[in-house]
Protein backbone atom coordinates (compact mmCIF):
# COMPACT_ATOMS: atom_id res chain seq x y z
CA UNK A 1 0.00 0.00 0.00
CA UNK A 2 1.33 3.25 -0.76
CA UNK A 3 2.26 6.19 2.08
CA UNK A 4 0.26 9.16 2.08
CA UNK A 5 3.93 10.78 1.09
CA UNK A 6 3.79 9.03 -2.18
CA UNK A 7 0.23 9.85 -2.81
CA UNK A 8 1.12 13.77 -2.19
CA UNK A 9 4.29 13.34 -3.96
CA UNK A 10 2.53 11.74 -7.79
CA UNK A 11 0.11 14.56 -7.47
CA UNK A 12 2.19 17.44 -6.71
CA UNK A 13 4.09 15.83 -10.25
CA UNK A 14 1.47 15.77 -12.19
CA UNK A 15 0.36 19.42 -10.97
CA UNK A 16 3.73 20.70 -11.93
CA UNK A 17 3.54 18.68 -15.58
CA UNK A 18 0.76 20.68 -16.29
CA UNK A 19 1.21 23.65 -15.35
CA UNK A 20 4.73 23.81 -16.86
CA UNK A 21 3.61 21.74 -20.03
CA UNK A 22 5.48 19.04 -19.78
CA UNK A 23 5.15 15.23 -20.04
CA UNK A 24 5.81 12.39 -17.10
CA UNK A 25 6.25 8.53 -17.84
CA UNK A 26 3.36 6.09 -16.51
CA UNK A 27 3.45 6.07 -12.18
CA UNK A 28 2.45 2.46 -12.70
CA UNK A 29 6.18 1.84 -13.95
CA UNK A 30 7.36 2.96 -10.24
CA UNK A 31 4.95 1.91 -8.37
CA UNK A 32 3.15 -0.84 -9.59
CA UNK A 33 0.97 -1.02 -6.77
CA UNK A 34 -0.92 1.79 -7.57
CA UNK A 35 -4.74 0.92 -7.60
CA UNK A 36 -8.07 2.77 -9.34
CA UNK A 37 -9.03 3.72 -6.00
CA UNK A 38 -5.60 5.07 -4.66
CA UNK A 39 -5.67 6.47 -8.41
CA UNK A 40 -8.89 8.47 -6.92
CA UNK A 41 -7.17 9.18 -3.79
CA UNK A 42 -4.61 11.01 -5.77
CA UNK A 43 -7.11 12.55 -8.11
CA UNK A 44 -8.50 14.52 -5.34
CA UNK A 45 -5.27 15.31 -3.83
CA UNK A 46 -4.53 16.97 -7.13
CA UNK A 47 -7.56 19.04 -7.08
CA UNK A 48 -7.32 19.87 -3.67
CA UNK A 49 -3.93 21.62 -5.28
CA UNK A 50 -5.33 23.08 -8.39
CA UNK A 51 -8.13 25.21 -6.43
CA UNK A 52 -5.43 25.71 -3.80
CA UNK A 53 -2.74 27.38 -5.99
CA UNK A 54 -5.26 28.61 -9.07
CA UNK A 55 -7.76 29.94 -6.74
CA UNK A 56 -10.42 28.27 -8.27
CA UNK A 57 -13.22 25.92 -7.72
CA UNK A 58 -15.31 22.81 -8.71
CA UNK A 59 -17.89 23.25 -11.42
CA UNK A 60 -18.60 19.61 -12.13
CA UNK A 61 -17.64 16.36 -13.12
CA UNK A 62 -16.91 14.32 -16.24
CA UNK A 63 -16.63 10.96 -17.69
CA UNK A 64 -14.32 9.39 -19.56
CA UNK A 65 -13.68 5.91 -21.32
CA UNK A 66 -17.21 5.13 -21.41
CA UNK A 67 -17.64 3.25 -25.36
CA UNK A 68 -16.44 -0.32 -25.23
CA UNK A 69 -13.75 0.75 -28.00
CA UNK A 70 -12.66 3.71 -26.60
CA UNK A 71 -11.80 1.57 -23.80
CA UNK A 72 -10.16 -1.17 -26.11
CA UNK A 73 -8.19 1.89 -27.93
CA UNK A 74 -6.65 2.60 -24.73
CA UNK A 75 -6.25 -0.67 -23.21
CA UNK A 76 -8.58 0.00 -20.67
CA UNK A 77 -11.35 -1.83 -18.73
CA UNK A 78 -13.83 0.05 -17.44
CA UNK A 79 -14.93 4.09 -17.31
CA UNK A 80 -13.14 6.71 -15.37
CA UNK A 81 -14.24 9.99 -14.08
CA UNK A 82 -12.77 13.44 -12.86
CA UNK A 83 -13.49 17.21 -12.08
CA UNK A 84 -14.57 20.02 -13.82
CA UNK A 85 -12.91 23.20 -12.20
CA UNK A 86 -14.29 27.20 -13.13
CA UNK A 87 -11.19 27.89 -14.83
CA UNK A 88 -11.37 25.18 -17.31
CA UNK A 89 -14.39 26.25 -19.27
CA UNK A 90 -13.66 27.85 -22.01
CA UNK A 91 -16.09 30.90 -24.20
CA UNK A 92 -17.13 29.10 -27.35
CA UNK A 93 -17.51 32.61 -28.88
CA UNK A 94 -13.13 33.12 -28.39
CA UNK A 95 -10.30 31.35 -30.32
CA UNK A 96 -8.90 28.60 -28.39
CA UNK A 97 -4.83 28.81 -27.39
CA UNK A 98 -3.01 25.78 -27.47
CA UNK A 99 -0.38 26.84 -25.42
CA UNK A 100 -1.03 25.50 -22.27
CA UNK A 101 -1.51 22.36 -23.53
CA UNK A 102 0.69 19.41 -24.16
CA UNK A 103 -1.05 17.22 -26.55
CA UNK A 104 -4.85 18.51 -26.84
CA UNK A 105 -7.64 16.63 -28.23
CA UNK A 106 -11.14 17.55 -28.33
CA UNK A 107 -14.58 15.14 -28.21
CA UNK A 108 -18.60 15.67 -28.58
CA UNK A 109 -20.43 15.54 -25.61
CA UNK A 110 -23.75 15.86 -23.93
CA UNK A 111 -23.84 17.77 -21.13
CA UNK A 112 -26.31 17.39 -17.98
CA UNK A 113 -26.43 20.44 -15.99
CA UNK A 114 -28.38 19.75 -12.38
CA UNK A 115 -30.94 21.45 -10.70
CA UNK A 116 -30.95 18.82 -7.55
CA UNK A 117 -27.99 17.40 -5.15
CA UNK A 118 -27.74 13.40 -6.02
CA UNK A 119 -27.40 11.99 -3.05
CA UNK A 120 -28.23 8.57 -2.85
CA UNK A 121 -28.02 5.66 -1.65
CA UNK A 122 -28.51 4.30 -4.82
CA UNK A 123 -29.00 6.70 -8.18
CA UNK A 124 -31.00 5.24 -10.39
CA UNK A 125 -30.86 6.52 -14.57
CA UNK A 126 -34.82 7.64 -13.51
CA UNK A 127 -33.27 9.80 -10.25
CA UNK A 128 -30.26 11.32 -12.86
CA UNK A 129 -33.27 12.46 -15.28
CA UNK A 130 -35.39 13.77 -13.09
CA UNK A 131 -32.68 15.65 -11.02
CA UNK A 132 -31.02 17.37 -14.34
CA UNK A 133 -32.17 20.99 -15.05
CA UNK A 134 -31.23 20.84 -18.84
CA UNK A 135 -28.61 18.97 -20.96
CA UNK A 136 -26.70 21.75 -23.63
CA UNK A 137 -24.41 20.64 -26.64
CA UNK A 138 -20.57 20.74 -25.24
CA UNK A 139 -16.68 19.52 -26.34
CA UNK A 140 -13.94 18.16 -23.85
CA UNK A 141 -10.60 19.17 -24.53
CA UNK A 142 -8.44 16.34 -22.72
CA UNK A 143 -4.72 16.24 -22.58
CA UNK A 144 -3.18 13.57 -20.62
CA UNK A 145 0.08 14.74 -19.28
CA UNK A 146 1.86 11.36 -19.74
CA UNK A 147 4.32 10.86 -22.37
CA UNK A 148 3.15 9.97 -25.67
CA UNK A 149 -0.36 9.58 -24.23
CA UNK A 150 0.42 6.39 -23.12
CA UNK A 151 -1.29 5.25 -19.70
CA UNK A 152 -3.22 2.50 -17.50
CA UNK A 153 -6.26 3.17 -15.56
CA UNK A 154 -4.75 4.18 -12.30
CA UNK A 155 -2.49 6.58 -14.09
CA UNK A 156 -5.31 8.07 -16.08
CA UNK A 157 -7.52 8.72 -13.56
CA UNK A 158 -4.65 10.03 -11.28
CA UNK A 159 -4.18 12.41 -13.64
CA UNK A 160 -7.88 13.62 -13.38
CA UNK A 161 -9.33 11.65 -16.15
CA UNK A 162 -6.93 13.89 -18.94
CA UNK A 163 -9.26 16.56 -17.70
CA UNK A 164 -8.11 20.07 -19.31
CA UNK A 165 -10.89 22.03 -20.67
CA UNK A 166 -14.72 22.32 -21.80
CA UNK A 167 -17.06 24.57 -23.32
CA UNK A 168 -20.88 24.65 -23.28
CA UNK A 169 -23.49 25.98 -25.46
CA UNK A 170 -25.76 28.46 -24.25
CA UNK A 171 -28.18 26.27 -26.21
CA UNK A 172 -30.59 24.92 -23.23
CA UNK A 173 -33.10 21.83 -23.43
CA UNK A 174 -35.29 19.70 -21.24
CA UNK A 175 -34.05 15.88 -21.08
CA UNK A 176 -37.73 15.35 -22.28
CA UNK A 177 -37.42 17.41 -25.56
CA UNK A 178 -34.49 15.04 -26.75
CA UNK A 179 -33.95 10.89 -27.51
CA UNK A 180 -31.23 10.64 -25.62
CA UNK A 181 -30.64 7.10 -27.29
CA UNK A 182 -31.12 7.15 -30.60
CA UNK A 183 -30.52 11.43 -31.21
CA UNK A 184 -27.74 11.18 -33.79
CA UNK A 185 -24.51 13.45 -33.49
CA UNK A 186 -21.95 14.65 -36.23
CA UNK A 187 -18.91 16.06 -35.07
CA UNK A 188 -16.79 17.67 -37.93
CA UNK A 189 -13.14 18.75 -38.02
CA UNK A 190 -12.87 21.90 -40.60
CA UNK A 191 -16.16 21.25 -42.36
CA UNK A 192 -15.37 17.76 -42.64
CA UNK A 193 -16.57 14.44 -40.87
CA UNK A 194 -14.48 13.11 -38.35
CA UNK A 195 -16.75 10.80 -36.99
CA UNK A 196 -21.08 10.22 -36.28
CA UNK A 197 -22.60 8.76 -33.60
CA UNK A 198 -25.97 8.36 -31.20
CA UNK A 199 -26.71 9.30 -28.33
CA UNK A 200 -26.53 5.94 -27.09
CA UNK A 201 -22.81 5.08 -27.70
CA UNK A 202 -22.50 6.24 -24.36
CA UNK A 203 -23.25 3.29 -22.18
CA UNK A 204 -26.60 3.25 -23.72
CA UNK A 205 -27.81 6.17 -22.38
CA UNK A 206 -25.86 8.97 -21.29
CA UNK A 207 -27.43 9.23 -18.28
CA UNK A 208 -27.07 5.63 -17.60
CA UNK A 209 -22.95 6.83 -17.61
CA UNK A 210 -23.93 9.38 -15.04
CA UNK A 211 -25.92 7.46 -12.36
CA UNK A 212 -22.34 4.70 -12.84
CA UNK A 213 -20.25 7.72 -11.43
CA UNK A 214 -23.23 9.10 -8.96
CA UNK A 215 -22.92 5.48 -7.36
CA UNK A 216 -18.91 5.84 -7.72
CA UNK A 217 -18.70 8.87 -6.08
CA UNK A 218 -21.05 8.17 -3.47
CA UNK A 219 -19.16 5.08 -2.09
CA UNK A 220 -16.06 7.63 -2.01
CA UNK A 221 -18.50 10.32 0.10
CA UNK A 222 -18.93 12.58 -2.91
CA UNK A 223 -21.44 13.88 -4.76
CA UNK A 224 -23.11 15.40 -7.75
CA UNK A 225 -24.39 18.64 -6.06
CA UNK A 226 -26.93 21.43 -7.56
CA UNK A 227 -25.51 23.54 -10.27
CA UNK A 228 -23.14 20.70 -11.36
CA UNK A 229 -21.95 20.88 -15.18
CA UNK A 230 -21.52 16.94 -15.82
CA UNK A 231 -20.02 15.87 -19.00
CA UNK A 232 -21.56 12.64 -19.85
CA UNK A 233 -18.33 10.87 -21.49
CA UNK A 234 -17.29 11.39 -25.60
CA UNK A 235 -19.63 10.31 -28.03
CA UNK A 236 -17.27 9.52 -30.48
CA UNK A 237 -13.49 9.36 -30.50
CA UNK A 238 -11.45 12.32 -30.03
CA UNK A 239 -9.67 14.65 -32.90
CA UNK A 240 -6.19 16.06 -32.28
CA UNK A 241 -6.18 19.65 -32.32
CA UNK A 242 -3.83 21.65 -34.15
CA UNK A 243 -3.53 25.47 -35.30
CA UNK A 244 -6.12 26.97 -37.25
CA UNK A 245 -8.70 24.10 -36.69
CA UNK A 246 -12.69 24.47 -36.38
CA UNK A 247 -14.47 21.72 -34.54
CA UNK A 248 -18.34 21.69 -34.63
CA UNK A 249 -20.72 18.78 -33.28
CA UNK A 250 -24.76 18.68 -34.42
CA UNK A 251 -27.38 17.17 -33.03
CA UNK A 252 -30.53 16.01 -34.51
CA UNK A 253 -33.20 18.22 -33.50
CA UNK A 254 -30.87 20.95 -31.60
CA UNK A 255 -28.35 23.74 -31.86
CA UNK A 256 -24.59 23.01 -33.38
CA UNK A 257 -21.61 24.06 -31.06
CA UNK A 258 -18.70 25.35 -33.32
CA UNK A 259 -15.30 26.08 -31.61
CA UNK A 260 -11.97 27.45 -33.03
CA UNK A 261 -8.35 27.20 -32.30
CA UNK A 262 -5.87 30.26 -32.69
CA UNK A 263 -3.68 30.56 -35.16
Amino acid sequence: MLKTATLDQIAYELYKAEKNVYEVTKFVDQYPELTVETAYDIQDKLIELKCQHEQTTISGRKLGLTSKAKQQMMGVHEPSYGVLLANMELNAQLPISLKSLIHPKIEPEIAFVFKQDLLGPVITVAQVLEATDYIVPAMEIIDSRYLNFNFTLPDVIADNSSSSRYIVSSHKYAVDEVDLVNMGCIFKQNNEIFATSTAGSIMGHPARAIAWMANKLIARGQHILAGDVVLSGALTGSATMHAGDCFTVSFDGIESLTVRVDQ
